[in-house]
């Protein structure tokens, strides 16, 4: 199993990290050998979410190797054009090292801010992600429902041939399942919105999906986003973060939460994705939820190697 690392761009009580805190994230991650380094994406939250891909941008200075991600971006939210110019920017100044996940966000307020409705963001995701594919080739992108941006040229353009690698987050239901096989590179899951039975049971039906559709299954790339994360032997600090800070922020019962997340004891955290691991699951996204810095080594020196 291969392990990424979210950037923290949430204030979980410590306050918002401030740019140093995260370029040395940024530089552990690599050092440490997690495979990429991905951020997710808000305008509005309930708690104070630094813009993702500024921090993202802010960090590239800092590491070489690493790969970088959205775990996931929103295009229907900030637009697909926007969105396309400045991720093409970020994989044109990383070297090409960009990969995309890319969905609808959850959050109605985000809609909200942006004057957009939000039962019409599946329809407008799968347009706009269209548009992005069309930009970084350099073709003209569709003129669709929602957006018509003929003639449109994106310069300059990614590094990568094509453009970037383009995931399609979904929780594994039979409708986003379809979106991954029709319009995605890659699948992204939500670690607090499956388990280990669950994304068996999608990682199976999305196989059969790419196959019936031509596409090759071998190869074919997932991944756990949102994986919330704190590695101690303290039960009673695990039982905070999870009980005071986790759960009414995703407003979930504390006790749904707790099997599926890397919360706890370094065994317990291990069990967990060895569970994952047999499930399929080829890389997991673990988002620290305090001492950042700290947790990324915590991770690797305690749990990964217990992993199966």
């Amino acid at each position: 199993m291969l392990y990424g690392a979210h950037l923290p761009v949430i204030d979980f009580g410590e306050g918002v990290p401030a740019l140093p805190e995260l370029k040395a994230y940024a530089r552990e991650a690599e050092q440490l050998g997690y495979e990429t380094l991905t951020v997710n994406d808000h305008l509005v939250f309930t708690r104070p979410w630094l813009d993702g891909p500024t921090a993202l941008a802010a960090v590239l200075g800092e590491t070489e190797r690493i790969k970088l991600g959205t775990s996931v971006a929103l295009p229907v939210v900030r637009g697909p054009v926007s969105l396309a110019k400045s991720l093409g920017a970020i994989d044109l100044l990383s070297g090409g090292r960009l990969t995309i996940g890319v969905g609808p966000g959850s959050s109605a307020r985000d809609y909200a801010a942006v004057g957009i409705d939000f039962d019409e963001r599946w329809k407008r995701l799968d347009e706009a992600i269209e548009v992005i594919r069309a930009l970084f080739r350099g073709e003209d992108p569709p003129s669709g429902r929602f957006y018509r941006v003929d003639g449109l040229k994106l310069e300059p353009g990614p590094v990568q041939s094509g453009g970037p690698p383009i995931w399609i987050g979904s929780w594994g239901s039979e409708a986003g399942l379809r979106r991954v096989v029709r319009l995605g590179d890659g699948w992204l899951a939500s670690g607090y919105n499956t388990n280990p039975a669950t994304f068996a049971t999608a990682w199976a039906d999305l196989r059969k999906q790419l196959a019936a559709a031509g596409r090759p299954t071998e190869g074919f790339p997932n991944g756990i986003a949102t994986m919330w994360t704190f590695v101690s032997d303290d039960k009673s600090a695990a039982h905070h973060l999870l009980r005071d800070v986790l759960a009414p922020m995703l407003k979930r019962d504390p006790d749904d939460l707790e099997p599926l997340l890397t919360i706890g004891s370094p065994e317990d955290c291990a069990e967990r994705l060895s569970a994952y691991a047999s499930a399929g699951a080829q890389r997991v996204f673990i988002w620290p939820l305090t001492n950042p810095v700290r947790q990324l080594s915590t991770f690797m020196e305690r749990v990964a190697p217990l992993v199966r």
